[in-house]
């Protein structure tokens, strides 16, 4: 356990030590709130859907998780290039332990990012229906977090380097965001998208935030949490099956 605690905690302290990193990461999602919430709202409110920037806030919340999760995991590359990963996996652990350490540490960078981002929603002017379901929503939040960071430690151990970078955030990363209902209703959507956004994980990890935090879920609260858990577990193992068989 100690050295699983000891590669999360490097994780941490990279976040940490890096101010830019901190300050870019909530730039992209600072924007899309501020620019879809405050332009956007207006026509909600006409449409009889409420505050839109309530309904958007948990979208934005996700989706600088899923970005930051990714991003984590995708660093298995960055530190094969320059050989820190070598040096990792000749320490005398199994690359399971270092795969969950990696995850872990990733998963609560990425949580802590989402948590950054609910409060700066707040500043302008988000307000969650109880402060307590604010609890179940970071649970919900490290769920997201670890699904993705599992999903970008498998990707990375596939990539040999980081040229198809810009193709995973292209064809994977950005129609997860789009599709799970992030900036729109997930009710009256045509069959095609409905089907689209059943599948998406990342649906009912918003779908739960929604729940939790503005009382307005959309598949329940109880599937939200068993898809999430079944879906992190499943990319537990697979993050962890192919990190076992990457080769340096």
């Amino acid at each position: 356990m100690k050295k699983i605690y000891i590669l999360w905690l490097r994780q941490i302290k990279k976040y940490l030590r890096s101010k830019s990193r901190i300050v870019g990461s909530l730039a992209q999602p600072l924007l899309f709130l501020l620019s879809l919430g405050y332009g956007f709202g207006s026509v909600f409110q006409e449409a009889g859907e409420g505050n839109y920037l309530n309904f958007l806030a948990p979208g934005i919340i996700g989706m600088s998780i899923i970005f930051t999760a990714i991003f984590s995991g995708m660093e298995v590359i960055w530190d094969r290039q320059f050989g820190f990963l070598k040096e990792t996996l000749v320490a005398p652990m199994s690359r399971f332990n270092i795969m969950i350490g990696r995850t872990l540490g990733g998963a609560t960078v990425a949580t802590m990012q989402g948590v950054a981002v609910m409060l700066i929603s707040m500043i302008f002017g988000f307000r969650p229906v109880s402060f307590i379901a604010v609890i179940p929503a970071i649970v919900v939040m490290f769920l997201i977090a670890l699904l993705f960071t599992s999903l970008g430690t498998m990707i990375a151990s596939l990539l040999s380097d980081m040229q198809g970078f810009q193709l995973i955030m292209n064809f994977l990363v950005m129609p997860l965001f789009f599709l799970s209902g992030a900036i729109f209703p997930l009710k009256g959507l045509p069959t095609v998208l409905a089907v689209i956004a059943r599948l998406d994980p990342l649906s009912y990890g918003i779908d739960a935030l929604r729940a939790l935090l503005i009382n307005m879920g959309h598949y329940g609260l109880a599937t939200d949490f068993v898809v999430l858990g079944v879906i992190t577990l499943l990319f537990l193992w697979l993050g962890s099956y192919f990190f076992k068989r990457m080769q340096i």
